[in-house]
């Protein structure tokens, strides 16, 4: 019999839920990202081992996760996609299930922080984000012929509105505007860049800016470096590494408390699943982490 990391068909026995959102209505260079959570889902379903090489134990035989895909929102207007993606994010939450998105585009993410702002005080949950992009613009106007502010330029700065703390990790290229809003300590938003100064930061640095008990983990794929995640819209040279962003998250989730996460900007190639692969398997040891109790 064939098995699955999704292995659990009821959403309501699962502890975890892929909730997939495959939409691209504003990206900005190449499309793609709509096709990101079926690879990634597929990559799940097929190629990433249950054993845990450092717990030496079967993950999944301890681990529920089901899957919803929301493939309805691939036409929706940006603002409307959001609402469906926050209303489902929402159920979910209700029936206490950890919620694991995959994009699509960044954009989608919109409607899980308003979905967890209905939970959660939002000032007591602190957004670790993964991005070459700080995604701190107020809409997208200066590119887009039809500017909205549910663009995927513009979700952290929707986060930021909301109330959320950010910690933005891997960033290498950002808009004036961007700049002077991360530079204004009002807004809570630190920002640690790759490249510049040329030293990366100790991960110690970056958790101890994390005020916060709870975290959600955000993870654009081109927050990594291109040979670690090719396949994206907006890729940028010289992001992290693969070792280091493992610890990075795997500490992270070790010390804070999780309150959900997602993965963003898949766009498959058709020459190699690396970046689907790899997402995968950031994924699984994500929750691997977060659920490491239960599996004693």
């Amino acid at each position: 019999m064939v098995k699955s990391i999704i292995n659990e068909k009821n959403i309501k026995k699962a502890d975890v839920v892929f909730l997939s959102a495959p939409y691209e209505k504003t990206v900005s260079s190449h499309k793609g990202t709509a096709n990101g959570p079926k690879a990634v889902i597929d990559c799940l379903d097929t190629q990433i081992e249950f054993w845990d090489r450092k717990l030496k134990l079967n993950v999944n035989d301890y681990l529920k996760s089901a899957h919803k895909n929301l493939s309805k929102i691939k036409n929706l207007p940006p603002q409307k996609a959001s609402e469906v993606i926050q209303k489902n994010y929402s159920e979910l939450l209700k029936n206490d299930k950890f919620v694991f998105l995959l994009g699509g585009e960044h954009s989608v993410c919109i409607g899980a922080f308003e979905a967890l702002s209905k939970k959660y005080k939002t000032k007591d949950v602190t957004i670790l984000q993964i991005d070459a992009h700080c995604d701190l613009r107020d809409d997208d106007s200066d590119y887009s012929k039809k500017p909205t502010k549910y663009a995927h330029s513009a979700v952290m700065r929707r986060a930021s509105e909301m109330g959320f703390p950010i910690v933005q990790v891997g960033v290498r290229t950002y808009h004036e505007s961007e700049y002077k809003y991360f530079s204004n300590k009002k807004n809570n938003v630190k920002v640690f860049e790759w490249g510049h100064p040329a030293k990366k930061p100790e991960i110690a640095e970056i958790l101890k800016s994390i005020k916060t008990k709870n975290i959600y983990i955000t993870i654009d794929v081109d927050g990594f470096d291109p040979s670690v995640m090719p396949g994206t819209g907006t890729p940028v040279p010289g992001g992290l590494k693969w070792n280091y962003g493992m610890k990075l998250l795997e500490q992270a989730i070790s010390k804070f408390n999780l309150v959900g996460a997602d993965i963003v900007e898949v766009s498959p190639q058709k020459d190699t699943p690396i970046t689907e692969y790899s997402s995968a398997q950031l994924a699984y040891s994500m929750l691997t982490t977060k659920f490491r109790k239960k599996f004693k």
